[in-house]
């Protein structure tokens, strides 16, 4: 009788758990019908999403069918009729949402992370064009529904990334062979001389592009007061403002600008990175939606979310952050290909 009882109670449970589709079908069309094609690649090393706390139950989110593959080619082909010479491929690394109270905090946040690349393909030669690497917080004090905002979320990214990925002149002009296109992280950071030279070079650097292949500004120089700190930037003899640069490197140190100061850069063995929060670095809060915007350097021309000018001068290292703006200090890698923040909690 026991053995019945809890039978028909773990089939209560399991049937009370809901379901949040992830829904893609914000239009994605190619305006100028420059793209062929959209081949998507799944290689998430686990493909269930997830299940997150909702009110009083337990919400799953998944895609409206299990054929992700097929659902972002139809996706595409539906919504471009027009076509042109360009193939595009979108590549999902990760993908998850989960539960997790951080340390010092009151309560746990339900939380996405989500990974998305981007490439062109000519002759099985692949092409960077940008990606979309990080962490998104939903905030219990103001979301009503943590499954449908995080749904929401990931399907605007996969909306943006998409349409951001049409335009090939924001492409890597270094290649990746086809035969490297799961390694191609590892492959593109041989060619950057900061991720390999065991000093930085000293001098400014106006972008992330200069800073990653070492390449400091000529007839640009800081200026500190009398405590040390950089109050000014000196270009051919004339003071301008330090948000002209993306960072510094004095006696092998770099210092990144973010909107609170100058903040040193570290590296580990995952790479760059920074000690700070949300909160520092977003330029200001975003409830929802994802926001494009250019990132200076020329690798990439578009990038989504919180990727968006962290990896450039703009706004004083500031970035436009999807989710909520944490208070939590971390380290806050800096994407060794686009230069974006990367949180990873």
């Amino acid at each position: 009788m026991k053995k019945l009882f809890f039978f028909f109670l773990l089939t209560s449970l399991l049937s009370a758990q809901k379901t949040e589709i992830i829904e893609l079908k914000e239009n994605i069309r190619d305006k100028k019908g420059l793209t062929r094609s959209l081949t998507f690649l799944d290689n998430r090393s686990e493909k269930k999403i997830g299940v997150i706390p909702d009110k009083n139950e337990s919400v799953e989110l998944k895609f409206a069918n299990d054929d992700l593959k097929g659902l972002v080619e139809n996706w595409f082909a539906g919504d471009n009729k027009t076509l042109g010479n360009n193939d595009i491929v979108l590549m999902l690394e990760d993908l998850r949402v989960y539960e997790e109270q951080d340390a010092n905090r009151p309560f746990p946040y339900a939380k996405a992370k989500i990974k998305l690349s981007s490439f062109i393909k000519r002759n099985d030669k692949y092409y960077f064009i940008g990606r979309y690497n990080n962490v998104i917080i939903s905030n219990p004090k103001t979301t009503v529904h943590p499954s449908i905002f995080l749904a929401g979320r990931i399907s605007d990214l996969f909306t943006q990334i998409i349409k951001a990925s049409y335009y090939p002149y924001i492409a890597s002009s270094y290649f990746i062979p086809e035969s490297e296109i799961n390694g191609y992280n590892e492959y593109l950071n041989k060619e950057y001389k900061a991720f390999n030279n065991t000093t930085l070079k000293d001098g400014v650097y106006i972008d992330f592009q200069h800073f990653r292949n070492q390449e400091p500004a000529f007839d640009y120089y800081i200026k500190k007061n009398k405590k040390g700190k950089v109050t000014q930037l000196i270009h051919q003899g004339q003071e301008i403002s330090v948000s002209n640069m993306y960072c510094y490197v004095e006696n092998g140190k770099g210092y990144k600008l973010t909107p609170v100061g100058f903040d040193e850069i570290q590296k580990d063995d995952k790479g760059f990175f920074i000690y700070s929060s949300r909160t520092n670095l977003f330029a200001e809060a975003k409830t929802g939606g994802v926001l494009i915007g250019a990132v200076a350097g020329g690798l990439v021309g578009a990038l989504i979310g919180a990727a968006i000018d962290s990896s450039s001068n703009a706004n004083a290292g500031a970035m436009n952050g999807v989710g909520f703006r944490s208070t939590m200090e971390s380290n806050v890698y800096l994407d060794s290909l686009t230069g974006a923040y990367i949180f990873e909690n």
